[in-house]
């Protein structure tokens, strides 16, 4: 693979590390585009064919389709050729969708082209996570957490800018230029890339994960499904709120800007959290900080079944943000302290890609509660018993390797 990788190496939480890390935020932070852009372009695409606000909904869906298949595709490529490769692809994809999207004749060619979108926007996240898992072991977990960050930058940056270039060239002209300009970037970019990892260190990094995954008492693939069902339950109740709140505020009386104003919020805690739990993480370990993440995402959801004043929503939202932002790179973070380090590409889109699927389908049985009861209080419910779920299965990781030691020892 002369064109992927370079003959040089690196190691280990070295300057060369930092750099790539920077890197992998600046990919992260162009890839991930594909997964806003789509909501910016929604009023502008409703009016363009005529459609339903449902239909026009569609493309978001087709987006988070293409992003779920795309991590577990994307993981494993970077598990076997590296990272090269899937930010190659995605370049490749992005262009391509966002050119098809730009020509489309209808609502339908719009939507599937956005399955190309999120396909190429998950190169920004499991692929560039697990990479620079390989390059750090002291500041593992604060790499990881920046790494993800960049899909939220991604969220601050694009829509912005593709509602100015909409107004002043056309959204189709818009999406085509979104294509062609994440490519031109992620292309030159993915040669700072091509170093590896020093070898002996990843050596090193298996033989810790076995003799950490044999005091959990599982196999790798009970443990990845623990894992895939604990990302699926923890965004079944994350998304009431993150999908909802606006409409929750409306239904409240507040108005729908007061309900906006709440998500942005929750986003911008959702970074420090990101930031503070990744620091958390290489001192306590990714598990402690999950089930911490995990215990207040349950007592905030609480909080909103017996508060719905306006001051009281804010700061619930906020306790909520400042928790349930790093809760989704702990997974990640997980992984590679309990899964073989050479699978940790393929495993993390695994758990990312259940992760999305529950957002979607959070969302959507929030909403179907929603009708059916006529308020958001069953629903708020629903959100926490699938947290417990979530809570359940931390806490048999967090305890089981615990017990495990206390049985080993000897007796006095």
């Amino acid at each position: 693979m002369p064109l992927l990788y370079s003959r040089r190496t690196a190691p280990q939480d070295s300057p060369a590390a930092w750099a790539r890390l920077a890197a992998a935020l600046a990919a992260a932070s162009v890839a991930c585009v594909g997964g806003w852009t789509v909501v910016v372009a929604l009023p502008m695409v409703e009016q363009e064919f005529g459609s339903a606000r449902a239909g026009a909904s569609f493309p978001y869906a087709c987006a988070m389709v293409g992003f779920a298949f795309g991590t577990v595709w994307m993981g494993r490529l970077s598990d076997r050729y590296g990272v090269v490769l899937p930010i190659w692809l995605s370049a490749a994809l992005l262009a391509a969708g966002y050119g098809l999207s730009g020509l489309a004749p209808s609502l339908m060619v719009f939507a599937l082209a956005h399955v190309l979108v999120g396909f190429g926007a998950s190169a920004g996240f499991a692929p560039l996570i697990a990479d620079l898992s390989h390059w750090f072991t002291a500041r593992r977990g604060l790499a990881v957490v920046i790494v993800a960050a960049g899909n939220y930058l991604a969220g601050a940056l694009w829509p912005p800018l593709l509602q100015a270039a909409s107004e002043a060239y056309g959204w189709r002209a818009a999406h085509i230029g979104t294509g062609l300009l994440a490519a031109a970037f992620l292309v030159p970019v993915s040669f700072l890339f091509r170093i590896r990892p020093q070898l002996h260190a990843v050596g090193r990094a298996a033989a810790g994960v076995e003799a950490a995954r044999a005091a959990l008492g599982l196999s790798p693939r009970a443990l990845q499904a623990l894992l895939t069902l604990a990302g699926f339950s923890c965004c079944m109740a994350m998304a009431m709120p993150q999908v909802h709140i606006v409409a929750y505020c409306g239904d409240l009386g507040y108005g729908v800007a007061r309900g906006a104003q709440m998500l942005s919020l929750m986003l911008t805690l959702g970074i420090v959290s990101r930031l503070l739990s990744g620091a958390a993480s290489d001192r306590f370990g990714g598990v402690a900080v999950l089930l911490v993440g995990s215990f207040m995402q349950a007592v905030a959801l609480f909080l909103y079944l017996f508060f719905d004043g306006l001051s009281s929503l804010f700061l619930i939202s906020g306790i909520f943000g400042l928790f349930q932002g790093g809760i989704i790179p702990m997974y990640a973070v997980i992984v590679r302290e309990f899964l073989p380090p050479q699978e940790a590409g393929a495993r993390i889109g695994v758990v990312t890609a259940s992760t999305i699927v529950g957002m979607a389908v959070g969302g959507w049985a929030a909403g179907w509660i929603h009708d059916l009861s006529g308020t958001y209080r069953l629903a708020f419910i629903h959100g926490i018993v699938w947290n417990a779920v979530n809570l359940a299965i931390v806490a048999y990781l967090f305890i089981a390797p615990r017990a495990a030691a206390r049985a080993a020892r000897p007796a006095l």
